[in-house]
């Protein structure tokens, strides 16, 4: 359930809205290329801040069962701060600029544990079903609210809305309390397990010195340290695809609801290939159902260079869909 909870904002905020609203509303009248570096320095800065303190946070949340409190903590700092851009101004790109980091580093830091809890719920052999399936109620979940706000914005009038910028401003409150609201199954119905307190217990100097201590095991275990260096790369290079699509199509000069359009697509298309990708995974293996995926995605990504027309953006947003989850 919290992969229904917090895909919202992945919908609606990160791949959606977001990118729109912040060319036309809040740099309105700036140049493209100034908006696209502003956008990608909005995204690293959350990105930088998760690298340096995941580990850290991560074993202290092992060692102290405070998986949960951290998830918690996140996903408020997410919900508030995207719920606080219904009230940011015209042309305040900085101010919007700012919440949106916050909310971006609510989001990825609970993601660092709900996935840690996937262990909590499910036994080794169940891994890929289990996650898989929560990838694709995030994908129906976010959908759905991401397609509610979408018809607010094409028909505000109907919503007893002003503008389409109010219902856009509306839809980051509702994502908001939407985050929060689903992420309270998991806080109630969930349990953690820890390992025992050892000796001098787990602050942030035992945390640190326990971080050290697993480093210096990583040494002799190569296959560890390769396996993290790929997923930094490849993980970063479909992250960077998620979060600038929709700036891309505007820069290809795309209306903005074509690109609506096309993100709606992946939400109700990644729905059942996540399932079946679970499937995948278990009848091939995790690493070759991954393998899969990244050599679609290369040839998505060199597909883009050659991208001429919206149908096209259409047919790779399609293609995206199929493997993303």
């Amino acid at each position: 359930m919290y992969d229904w909870a917090n895909s919202a904002f992945a919908t609606t905020v990160l791949a959606g809205f977001f990118p729109l609203f912040f060319k036309n509303y809040w740099n309105a009248g700036a140049a493209d290329e100034w908006v696209t570096f502003r956008l990608g320095l909005t995204h690293s800065a959350s990105s930088l801040f998760i690298f340096v303190l995941a580990p850290l946070l991560g074993t202290l949340a092992d060692h102290c069962g405070l998986k949960k409190a951290f998830l918690s903590g996140f996903a408020l700092l997410g919900a508030v701060t995207t719920a606080l851009l219904y009230w940011v101004p015209e042309g305040a790109w900085l101010t919007a600029a700012l919440l949106f980091t916050l909310g971006s580093i609510g989001f990825s830091g609970s993601l660092i544990f709900s996935d840690a809890l996937l262990m909590n719920v499910a036994r080794p052999h169940e891994y890929e079903r289990v996650s898989a399936f929560g990838y694709a109620l995030g994908y129906l979940g976010g959908g759905l609210l991401f397609a509610l706000n979408v018809a607010m914005v094409l028909a505000p009038a109907a919503f007893g809305l002003s503008a389409q910028s109010q219902a856009v401003q509306l839809s980051f409150v509702m994502v908001g309390l939407w985050w929060a609201l689903f992420t309270v199954p998991l806080m109630r119905h969930v349990q953690e397990h820890s390992r025992p307190r050892e000796a001098g217990g787990y602050g942030w100097a035992a945390t640190l010195r326990e971080l050290v201590r697993t480093v210096r095991a990583l040494r002799g275990m190569p296959a560890v340290w390769m396996f993290l260096l790929a997923y930094w790369l490849y993980i970063d290079g479909a992250d960077t695809v998620i979060r600038m699509a929709v700036n891309f199509g505007q820069s290809l000069g795309f209306l903005d609801g074509s690109l609506i359009v096309a993100l709606l697509m992946v939400q109700f298309v990644g729905f059942p290939a996540a399932l079946a990708f679970g499937y995948l995974g278990q009848r091939w293996g995790a690493k070759p159902a991954v393998l899969l995926a990244i050599g679609v995605y290369v040839g998505v990504t060199v597909w883009a260079y050659f991208l001429q027309n919206v149908m096209q953006f259409y047919a790779m947003a399609l293609v995206i869909a199929l493997v993303q989850g």
